[in-house]
């Protein structure tokens, strides 16, 4: 008598393809996922495209919180406990697909496959990562640091692969609300960017590996020139480092 060998979990199929709680969607630009307030009984995993997760003050006030790219979940809120309320709005920045997961069924595959699992922890681990530096960014760095680290996070430096430096289209207006200044503030940013050769936008945005230069060294010159000699850079470095320390260890 043979015994049946259940067959090996496919992970890249599980994330591909609707099945049993799972579905493809499809959204244009500024559609919406789920929208603030809405139940959160299901979990996106973004297969293509970008999109951004805003709130909305009590005043009406919108704010947009962090920006999402392929290979991301949305929406994980709604596996941490009882089914509640959304606390954010999800948008389509760009034209995106994704799977969407009902809440009983990622709960399921999280508890029996290993690598839904720890293929959820590693984005989770990672979205904690980055709000942390998103929140130190907030407290030491200027809006000008700000905005900068934000294009670079967009055009997805510090990949493994090329990155992909025209981003989608983002308005001055989102930007502001992304680094908590005005949009007067990041039109001159922009402005002295491209004048600097750290960027080129005409519609959309080019973003230059030099743009690293604003945020590792803080590589714009009193005289606006961005540069600065090698010497003066380091030294520059060091002390800027010396100085995140001090103030992290005030805290």
């Amino acid at each position: 008598m043979t015994t049946r060998i259940a067959d090996a979990f496919d992970l890249a199929s599980f994330l591909a393809n609707a099945g049993l709680g799972r579905k493809i969607v499809q959204l244009k630009p500024s559609e919406n996922f789920f929208a603030q307030g809405g139940p959160a009984d299901f979990i996106l995993y973004l297969r293509t495209g970008r999109a951004k997760l805003t709130v909305v003050s009590k005043t009406g006030k919108e704010a947009t919180i962090t920006l999402l790219a392929s290979g991301d979940f949305i929406g994980e809120e709604s596996i941490a406990g009882p089914v509640g309320l959304r606390m954010a709005t999800a948008t389509a920045i760009t034209a995106c697909t994704a799977l969407k997961i009902e809440r009983e069924e990622m709960i399921r595959v999280m508890n029996e496959e290993h690598e839904v699992s720890a293929l959820f922890l590693k984005f989770l681990l990672a979205r904690s990562m980055r709000i942390q530096a998103d929140l130190v960014d907030q407290l030491f760095n200027s809006s000008e640091k700000r905005l900068a680290r934000i294009l670079l996070l967009m055009a997805e430096f510090g990949k493994a692969e090329d990155p992909e430096t025209l981003i989608p289209k983002i308005t001055q207006e989102t930007l502001a609300e992304m680094i908590g200044t005005t949009r007067s503030r990041v039109s001159f940013f922009m402005n002295r960017f491209r004048k600097l050769g750290f960027i080129e936008y005409n519609g959309r945005i080019k973003v230059h590996k030099s743009l690293l230069n604003v945020v590792l060294h803080d590589q714009i010159a009193e005289d606006g020139s961005g540069r600065v000699p090698d010497v003066e850079r380091s030294q520059a470095a060091l002390s800027a480092v010396g100085k995140k320390r001090a103030q992290l260890k005030s805290l």
